[in-house]
Order: structure tokens, then C-alpha cells, then sequence
């Protein structure tokens, strides 16, 4: 099925060139994505739903793939944070539920009705302009309402719902399809917050309930409190990271068999041979002890691999190769000394599994003093994205 969708898939030959001409490409397993999302599936109650996180491209795994599955899962929609993401998913899947969960500008109203996506206002102002907009023509506008139930970023304050309950039920032009808020940590050991807020996003919706405002869909839970808080689950959850491989925390439950979707790949695009005392790349930040064998790695900061100095590792003939220098914006260096079978267009494994050995995102995200998020998301346009051969499976 995904021939044909997003052609045919691309082996890991070293003699086949991307379509840039460059020797870096990220690699997507649609065959793990799918069995991640099967397993997720499984673990979830027939009546809860799932909503597919895909802003930021999907977290860098491109977001028309992770959509895709997604939907042929049985996911009730797509989350994305910006109109301009929804555009193209909106092209891609006509009958799709599409979720823009930041907060809306007000130019994004009507881009949000021609595409049929569903906004999440969090702030009162920003409903009555949608009523007014609304109002204009003639045509309610479908909203999830977000709150503020102690993250402090977005959404209406849970200790107001008197207030803003009161002012909804004035509204006649924006229809309310669902309520959610937001957990500031739900993956880490200690869930006194999380419980704080699960208990005061129950109270707004008891006092709704009240008041006879019908909240619709209700959301709370993001990867982490799938996870480890199923009493916080209600209607729908709404995940991003977990479908791609990667564990919000080091404490969150484990789902068996989950693995990672996205590899990034290279090939050695040039070997040297360097004598004692003789340096390597910009700046001089590595000086040789003795004869080395240095391999160029063409792929940098301007890829968004961390710039470091000195530090990390890549994979050459499923072996680790420690880097030797500075990274620069195209190119570093990776010591091969002790990989003597290392050859020009050899390929190299910055984040992945070759053989036995594996660059998970958590050790990356760990070099770049990060989380897996921003190394994930990180990744730029110019690395080409491929369907993974499953015949290069480990």
C-alpha cells in the first residue's frame, strides 16, 4: 500500500545518490510506525480515542506518513499547531479531523473554516472575536476549548469556569465540540502535579455539566500520561512522540516491542591519513597522538546535528567510530583507526541501528543537552526523507 502513496521505497545502497546529490539522508521504517501504532491501539479502551500529534512535520518524520498511519489505525484525528501545517494535510486527507491546538490568531479564522480545521481558542478575548466572526457569516465556528489547569501557558483558568461558563452560554456562533487541557509532567515519578491537574480539569467539567454547557469530547492526556495515567484518559488522547519509537521519559511504563522509526544515514565522503601531531577540522580541536585514519561524515549543524567538539559517536561497519573535532555545518570527522575494513561511501549510522550496535535518540538528545523532542524536530529540510527497505532490517 505505501508504494504507490509515497514511492517506491529506497534501499540502502551506497552507490544510489539522493536527490540532492548528497551523501545524508533520514530514513523512515513505515513498517515500525505501523506495528508502534498497533500496539498503542491494542493498550487503549475501544471507547477512547487517539488524536495524532504531527506538528513540526510530524516531529521530522515527515507528517503525511505519520498521518497516514495514523488515520488507517483508526486514529479519531490530527493535531498540528499551525494553519500553514494543516494546509497541505488538509490536500492530503479530505474527511480527516484536523485539530490546530495552539491558541488562533484571528487570521487564522478563516483559513480555519475554508479547511475545515478545528480551532482551540484559550483565551475569552479570542472567543468573542470568534463570535463575532461567526456572527458575520452566519455559520458557527467549531472549537475544542483549552484549559488552564496549571501548566500557565495557554487556556482558560480552571478557577474561573464560573466566569467563562457563564459568558460561553451567550455565544450562539461558536460551537463547542470538546474540552482539553494540557499536562506539565506526566512522565516523570513523582505525579503530584499531574494529579492536581487531573483533578481540577474534572472540577471545570463537573461545574459545566451544572451550568448545562455540554463540554463534548474531552482530552487530557499526552504520551506520558497514556502512558502512567489511564484514569486521566476520558474520551480522547493525543499523541506525538511514543507512535514514533521513542519514550516520553527513562520512568515512564513500557510498551513491549515499540521501536524507533527514524535513522539517520551517511556515507564516508572522504578518508585521510593523518600523522602525529597534525589537527583535525576548524578551529585545531583535535590533535593527533599518533597516525590516525580520519573519515569525513557529510552531515553537520546545518543538518541539526548537535555542535559539539570531541564528543559522540556514529556507527561504521556496526562498530562505533568516536567523532575527532569540531562539528562544522556540513562535515565532521569520525576517528576510523580502529575500523581498519572502513572504505570511501561506506555507510555510517549517526542515529539508528547497524548490526548489533544502536544510536538511540536519547543518547543523541543527551549529547545535545536536550530532549528527544528537539533532536527529533531538529532535523532539517535538506536531509532528504526515504522509506527504510525492510529488507535492511536488523
Amino acid at each position: 500500500m505505501w508504494e504507490g502513496v509515497y514511492g517506491r521505497p529506497v534501499r540502502s545502497n551506497p552507490m544510489t545518490h539522493d536527490e540532492h546529490g548528497r551523501g545524508a539522508w533520514i530514513e523512515i521504517d513505515i513498517g515500525n510506525l505501523q506495528a508502534n501504532f498497533e500496539k498503542i491501539r491494542a493498550e487503549l479502551p475501544a471507547r477512547v480515542g487517539m488524536l495524532s500529534v504531527v506538528k513540526a512535520g510530524g516531529y521530522g518524520h515527515g507528517a503525511e506518513w505519520v498521518a497516514r498511519c495514523a488515520l488507517d489505525q483508526g486514529a479519531f484525528g490530527l493535531g498540528v499547531a499551525t494553519i500553514g501545517e494543516a494546509a497541505p494535510l488538509r490536500r492530503a486527507f479530505p474527511e480527516a479531523r484536523i485539530l490546530m491546538l495552539a491558541n488562533p490568531m484571528p487570521e487564522d479564522f478563516q483559513p480555519a473554516v475554508e479547511l475545515k480545521v478545528t480551532l482551540c481558542p484559550g483565551q475569552m478575548e479570542t472567543l468573542e472575536r470568534m463570535e463575532h466572526f461567526g456572527r458575520g457569516r452566519g455559520e458557527p465556528l467549531l472549537i475544542h476549548l483549552k484549559i488552564n489547569t496549571g501548566m500557565n501557558r495557554y487556556g482558560l483558568r480552571w478557577d474561573e469556569v464560573e466566569s467563562w461558563t457563564s459568558r460561553m452560554r451567550t455565544f450562539r456562533h461558536v460551537r463547542l465540540e470538546g474540552v482539553f487541557s494540557h499536562f506539565a509532567m506526566s512522565d516523570e515519578a513523582d505525579k503530584t502535579s499531574a494529579i492536581l491537574q487531573m483533578e481540577r480539569f474534572a472540577a471545570v467539567l463537573e461545574v459545566m455539566k451544572r451550568s448545562g454547557l455540554d463540554p463534548g469530547l474531552r482530552h487530557l492526556c499526552n504520551s506520558g500520561g497514556f502512558l502512567d495515567l489511564p484514569g486521566a484518559h476520558w474520551d480522547v488522547v493525543r499523541l506525538g512522540l511514543l507512535p514514533l519509537g521513542v519514550f516520553p521519559s527513562k520512568v515512564c511504563r513500557r510498551i513491549p516491542g515499540i521501536e524507533p522509526v527514524l535513522s539517520v544515514k551517511a556515507r564516508l565522503a572522504a578518508i585521510q591519513r593523518i600523522k602525529p601531531g597534525e589537527t583535525v577540522g576548524y578551529g585545531l580541536r583535535y590533535t593527533a597522538t599518533c597516525e590516525r585514519v580520519m573519515g569525513i561524515v557529510p552531515l553537520g549543524y546545518g543538518d541539526g546535528f548537535p555542535r559539539v567538539r570531541n564528543e559522540g559517536e556514529v556507527l561504521v561497519g556496526g562498530r562505533r567510530a568516536p567523532l575527532a573535532g569540531s562539528v562544522a555545518m556540513d562535515a565532521f570527522a569520525v576517528d576510523l583507526t580502529e575500523i581498519p575494513e572502513a572504505r570511501l561511501y561506506d555507510e555510517v549510522v549517526v542515529l539508528g541501528r547497524q548490526g548489533s550496535e544502536e544510536i538511540r535518540a536519547e543518547e543523541m538528545a543527551a549529547l545535545k543537552k536536550s530532549v528527544t523532542y528537539d533532536l527529533l524536530s531538529g532535523w532539517r529540510g535538506r536531509l532528504p526523507r526515504r522509506l527504510a527497505d525492510p529488507r535492511t532490517r536488523g
